[in-house]
């Protein structure tokens, strides 16, 4: 007999993450591309995390996007500034405080993000090229990844949620937005860190891996 399921965050209702309050308003649109393996998993991964907690954002499912109906919807609307979350030579780091002054000229910033596994993300890049033809966005690292229950890959690597987290308050300290509870993303990510831990040691299988 199978479970019932949140139809929301995808976890057991007994195991359910969704947020409590009422989702976070911003005045940026975040759009996570979300690597359609990450989209078929059945728990619930820090990407849809963060889109319960935001209320200006989605998940577009895919691998190749350039030609993905919403996503041109976006990038083609006069009304919108699209950009990418991805480091590069000439992408703006909002962390030297270095965005043109008048570059929205009173347009939506819209950013996408890719949802995947380092690996995956290189496949999405790879089959989209013109994502990477969009101007680009990065912030400078403040601190390493908190995912205890995962190895990154790299010091330097973040999972969805906590990216999400450092372009709020990099985009709120550019005077680009606001970013009303700056604890919240966090403390979600830090909740759901510490289920499955409990249930891995319930379990006899123990998934902590500690920092470094």
């Amino acid at each position: 007999m199978s479970r019932e399921t949140c139809y929301r965050c995808r976890r057991p209702l007994a195991l359910c993450l969704c947020p409590r309050e009422a989702p976070m308003a911003t005045r940026t649109r975040i759009v996570l591309l979300m690597h359609i393996k990450e989209w078929r998993r059945e728990k619930c991964a820090t990407g849809r995390l963060t889109c319960l907690h935001l209320s200006n954002s989605e998940i577009i499912p895919g691998v190749a996007f350039d030609d993905n109906p919403r996503v041109r919807a976006l990038v083609d609307d006069p009304g919108n500034y699209p950009m990418l979350l991805y480091p590069g030579e000439n992408a703006i780091d909002l962390s030297t405080g270095t965005f043109p002054a008048g570059a929205l000229g009173g347009r939506r910033l819209v950013v996408f993000l890719v949802d995947a596994t380092w690996s995956c993300s290189r496949t999405v890049l790879k089959e989209s090229p013109g994502l990477l033809a969009l101007p680009r966005l990065m912030f400078s690292l403040r601190e390493r990844s908190r995912f205890v229950i995962k190895r990154q890959p790299q010091a330097w690597c973040l999972s969805t949620i906590e990216a999400t987290h450092e372009l709020l308050l990099a985009l709120e300290a550019a005077g680009l937005d606001e970013y009303p509870d700056k604890r919240r993303l966090l403390a979600s990510f830090d909740a759901m860190q510490d289920l499955q831990i409990r249930m891995s040691a319930q379990a006899g299988h123990p998934r902590f891996v500690p920092r470094e």
